[in-house]
């Protein structure tokens, strides 16, 4: 036993090979022997079990190996080919050029972010998103924090901390993550009042329930899952008149954050944010890197006086967004004051693409692929907890698998390990490539990647 452990390199001896000094140079001498410690650990154990000893060579490897799977740049890259334009696990929707471009000023220097350079005294980071936001939806006032899930949070705990919150029982759902709105309000200290039923809710359900400990009355947008068949849910409207009638303000968590029809596109109808303004809402909430097209954001509007307690809330400071958001997020603001939102938002580009755009860049693809490649029609998804069950048609390039071992399945994977990894989808034992969702800029090297998979 000894005599196989024997045969163990040394660190020492390690650290003095070639690859391993180059590797040292770049990164760090003790980062890089913790590396080689791991290593050899790792082979000692194979050697109790009456392994053999590896080379010099294949330690060395490995450690180049552990390297550069650990110290990479994060996150990396993905072409995504899914046709899911707002992909969760791809994290969601892709700034516009504008919306890079001002994170990385911002990134780069000082700003003005709580300065007013007129007066020279201190101001609000919230100040100049907040007037875009108001513009936008014609709300009273608004307020922009780290994610939805924080807004929602925060506004429970401002306007309903220890008071009732009445919702529908098909409302008090779960998104992504395990986010549960009744386990949103038990943490903000509002106590959940359920009425209705799964598919039927009444606005006199809502009445019945209101007592005197009653603080508002919370409706949830259905963005990531539909109920169908008898269904009844009461008109946003409605719940105002009864929220005005019985002094309790209503809010409304909207989720995805649209601001444009959908259904000039060929979706369905998807309640934007100016609807909820111009109903009455007392509070809306929704993301911003949802079908708004921007960063990850948590967004508020609507009255004035309950904006402004949220603003003087403790926990507004602890979810507050960073300067990095409010300059992406500002940017894509524009773009709807601009009313370009189609033309320079990525999602809004993706989710306008015509049919036949689709079909010409999806042919090129074919002609560039070759034999293994072809052109079949398929649906589009929006994802991201928005417009759920909704998709749109398209034109899929579909590789084929048969000279692959292990199939669909194992040409799906050789394109996510690819040098620039492809997320793809599979469809009918076809692993198929949606251009809906690859970015313009990203064709030659998707193109390159499937045809290095294929072959």
């Amino acid at each position: 036993m000894s005599n196989r452990y024997r045969g163990l390199p040394s660190v020492d001896l390690v650290l003095a090979q070639e690859p391993i000094r180059e590797l040292v140079q770049e990164y760090s001498h003790d980062a890089v022997t913790r590396l080689i410690r791991q290593q050899i650990a790792e082979r000692r154990a194979t050697l109790s079990g009456d392994g053999s000893a590896p080379t010099m060579d294949a330690v060395v490897e490995a450690v180049i190996h552990m390297a550069k799977m650990s110290w990479h740049a994060w996150p990396r890259p993905v072409i995504n080919a899914t046709g899911v334009v707002l992909h969760t696990n791809l994290g969601r929707a892709p700034l516009s050029a504008d919306a890079v471009a001002a994170m990385t000023v911002a990134a780069r220097g000082y700003s003005d972010l709580e300065l007013e350079l007129e007066s020279g005294e201190r101001s609000s980071r919230q100040a100049y998103v907040a007037s875009l936001l108001c513009q936008l939806t014609g709300a009273e006032a608004a307020l922009v924090v780290n994610n939805n899930a924080s807004a929602v949070a925060l506004g429970l705990a401002a306007i309903a901390q220890n008071k009732e919150v009445v919702v529908s029982r098909g409302e008090a759902v779960e998104i992504g993550g395990g986010f549960r709105i009744p386990d949103v309000l038990l943490q903000s200290g509002a106590q959940l009042v359920e009425v209705g039923t799964t598919n039927r809710t009444y606005v006199s359900d809502y009445e019945t329930a209101i007592s005197e400990e009653a603080g508002a009355l919370l409706k949830v947008h259905a963005s990531n899952f539909r109920v169908v068949g008898f269904t009844h849910v009461p008109a946003i409207s409605d719940l105002v008149v009864l929220g005005a009638k019985r002094g309790i303000p209503v809010l409304n968590d909207l989720g995805s954050g649209c601001l444009l029809e959908t259904t000039e596109f060929g979706l369905a109808h998807e309640p934007t944010v100016q609807e909820g303004v111009a109903a009455g809402c007392d509070l809306l909430f929704f993301s911003g890197d949802k079908l708004l097209g921007g960063p990850q954001a948590g967004i508020v509007v609507g009255k004035k006086d309950l904006v402004n307690r949220l603003e003087r809330h403790p926990l507004a400071r602890a979810v507050r967004i960073d300067k990095l958001g409010l300059a992406a997020l500002t940017a894509t603001l524009l773009h709807y004051l601009k009313d370009e939102a189609t033309s320079t938002i990525p999602i809004w580009m993706m989710i306008a693409s015509s049919g036949d755009k689709l079909k010409r860049r999806a042919a090129r693809w074919k002609r560039a692929i070759g034999s293994d490649a072809s052109l079949v029609q398929g649906e589009s998804a929006i994802g991201g907890g928005s417009l759920p069950g909704e998709t749109l048609p398209t034109w899929l390039v579909a590789l084929s698998a048969a000279n692959t071992t292990g199939g669909a399945e194992a040409l799906a994977a050789r394109l996510r390990r690819s040098d620039q990894p492809v997320m793809a989808r599979i469809q009918d034992d076809l692993v198929v490539l949606d251009p809906r969702t690859v970015l313009p800029e990203e064709e030659r090297v998707l193109v390159r990647m499937a045809k290095g998979a294929v072959e």
